[in-house]
């Protein structure tokens, strides 16, 4: 059954128009704080945030809400995702809270709830929280009500967690980094990291507004960051999201590196380690065939999902592997993290780079991708994809492009949309088989 507020990534929308609002705020927190109410102890949640402006009148409604149902409240400030999630399990809290709407602009904001292990909640625990966001919930006695404070040490905690995922044997001393912040959560606690293990920091997107979030750079705007690397003669530029789950890694030269190939250098690098779990990594159906074929030539697997980092994380679980991501750079690395961590990420490239002593552009681009093309095909209604004809085109396309390429068709999960997306040897016949598809699609919708 659809769910009426949680998507794929908690609670996100339009700032002041439901379900963000001040009001929604409130009632997810006294949700929430009610369905994790659970035994004698006295109920604990932390709060994150990134930098938007919306994200003060968020984090009080919050405060409320979780006060009302007799939870204490933690506040972290402006904090990564990943943080948060480290810190709602060291602080063995029984909720985590993010505040944030990721790469989106400010006028966006979002809800990420974490259960006590650090973990993004389950479905269950979505639909029981929602449930409860309609229904009467019950606020506890006056002498039951829960405190608020803020903590001082929460970015000190983060910055020793991040560097104690670099190998000690390691420095960056004689390094140049530019790191770009996208003025979001990590602005302060990113360059910082870099700095105490021996960097020259360059940093970027360090200056928040309250309204420039991901406003011209970060990882899904990465034009400044290449031409900052270029004229400061850097050795790396790393662009991170207004949450710091995602990374983007730029070389010496300029040039961008996508989470395909970050995924294929970790795995390389600790596969000779002995540290790659399972033999493999998790990625999902969107990353390149390029990828798969050079992992298999070092002996490395790879399991393909759904789209969306909680599909990757689960496979991870399930099957035990320790590297996974996408190929928009959120890169889980569950030895160290349980949701997708950019910083901590960025750290295990800098370590590939400082052992093999060779320049990004040399070490990074370890294949070369396949040549892919994706092509959306809206429709007014109706299941185009049920159509005989439609199958029939698909199945023709499949049999053409074996052992030569692939093919990846899904709609959409928000809007009436199908995605036909395929990649091979020959860029024109990938373009002709997407086109084929797309034509199918498009007569099967209008009949």
């Amino acid at each position: 059954m659809a769910r009426k507020y949680f998507g794929t990534d908690g609670i996100r929308g339009l700032t002041n128009k439901s379900p963000m609002t001040a009001a929604m705020a409130m009632q997810v927190g006294m949700a929430a704080g009610a369905h994790f109410r659970r035994g004698d102890h006295k109920h604990r949640v932390v709060i994150g945030k990134d930098t938007r402006l919306s994200g003060y009148m968020l984090e009080l409604a919050m405060v409320a809400g979780f006060t009302s149902v007799g939870m204490d409240v933690v506040l972290l400030g402006p904090m990564p995702t990943p943080a948060v999630a480290m810190l709602t399990q060291s602080m063995r809290a029984d909720l985590g809270v993010m505040i944030s709407a990721s790469h989106n602009p400010y006028f966006d904001n979002g809800i990420k709830l974490f259960g006590p292990d650090g973990y993004k909640l389950s479905d269950a625990d979505e639909s029981a929280i929602e449930a409860l966001i309609d229904g009467d919930i019950p606020l506890s006695p006056a002498p039951e009500i829960g405190r608020a404070r803020r903590v001082d040490d929460a970015q000190g905690r983060y910055i020793h967690f991040a560097k104690s995922t670099f190998p000690e044997d390691l420095r960056l001393d004689g390094m140049r980094i530019v790191v770009d912040c996208a003025n979001g959560a990590s602005y302060r606690v990113a360059p910082t990291a870099l700095w105490e293990l021996g960097a020259d920091v360059v940093a970027i997107g360090v200056t928040p507004n309250g309204k420039n979030i991901n406003d011209g750079v970060g990882s899904t705007a990465p034009q400044t960051l290449c031409e900052t690397v270029v004229a400061s003669g850097a050795q790396l530029g790393i662009a991170l999201d207004g949450d710091a789950d995602r990374l983007i890694v730029v070389d010496e030269q300029g040039h961008v590196v996508d989470g395909d190939q970050l995924m294929a250098t970790i795995a390389s690098g600790w596969a000779r380690s002995g540290r790659l779990k399972n033999g493999g990594l998790v990625a999902t159906v969107m990353s390149n065939l390029g990828l798969e074929r050079h992992l298999a030539a070092q002996g490395i697997g790879l399991i393909r999902t759904g789209v969306g980092d909680r599909y990757v994380l689960e496979a991870m679980r399930a099957k035990g592997y320790n590297v996974g991501g996408e190929q928009s750079g959120h890169i889980i690395l569950s030895d160290y993290a349980t949701t997708g961590d950019g910083l901590v990420a960025a750290l295990q490239i800098l370590a590939e780079l400082v052992w093999a002593g060779a320049p990004a552009s040399e070490l990074l681009h370890r294949f070369e991708p396949l040549p892919q093309l994706l092509k959306n095909v809206r429709f007014a209604g109706g299941k185009p994809l049920e159509a005989e004809a439609v199958k029939a085109v698909i199945a023709e396309a499949e049999a053409e492009l074996k052992g030569k390429g692939r093919l990846v068709i899904r709609p959409s999960g928000t809007e009436p949309v199908i995605r036909v997306m395929a990649e091979g040897d020959d860029p024109a016949q990938v373009e002709a088989v997407v086109d084929r598809i797309c034509d199918a699609v498009k007569v099967a919708a209008a009949g």
